[in-house]
């Protein structure tokens, strides 16, 4: 793993969880030409990646600090949290930013009102129930409701 690193010139960006999101962001970023590396426990949920997806692949625990170490987690790592659960990703993001300085951490959380954990540690989030919220108000001001 570690001279795949070295031959790396951009940052590299690691998403973890490959769920139908993860999965898309891991295509998605591939065809944009980043480095990416996709990190699930479940071996089965790397088939949600296209076929023309290049980057790595890692099964492991995302929780475990053995993982940050094989992947040479570091201040300049972009990492991607999109787990299942808001509690593993506020986990996972609180070890990224508070024991491996990562800089760049955005994190998918499905509670709405956990974000001002996010908050505290400077981690920037979506959520897909406020961008629902604020996207079906946008359609429903067109629609002159």
């Amino acid at each position: 793993m570690m001279e795949f690193y070295k031959k790396l010139e951009n940052k590299r960006i690691v998403i973890m969880g490959c769920g139908r999101l993860g999965a898309n962001l891991a295509d998605y970023l591939y065809e944009q030409g980043h480095e990416v590396i996709v990190v699930d426990s479940d071996e089965d949920a790397f088939r949600k990646l296209s076929a023309s997806y290049g980057g790595l692949t890692f099964i492991s625990d995302a929780t475990e600090l053995e993982t940050f170490d094989k992947l040479e987690i570091d201040e300049q790592t972009t990492m991607i949290v999109v787990t299942d659960s808001d509690n593993t990703n506020i986990l996972i993001s609180q070890v990224a930013r508070e024991v491996y300085h990562v800089k760049t951490i955005i994190c998918r959380l499905y509670d709405p009102q956990r974000e001002c954990v996010y908050d505290e540690f400077h981690i920037d989030t979506i959520c897909p129930t406020y961008l629902s919220v604020h996207r079906i108000e946008d359609i429903l001001k067109e629609r002159g409701a």
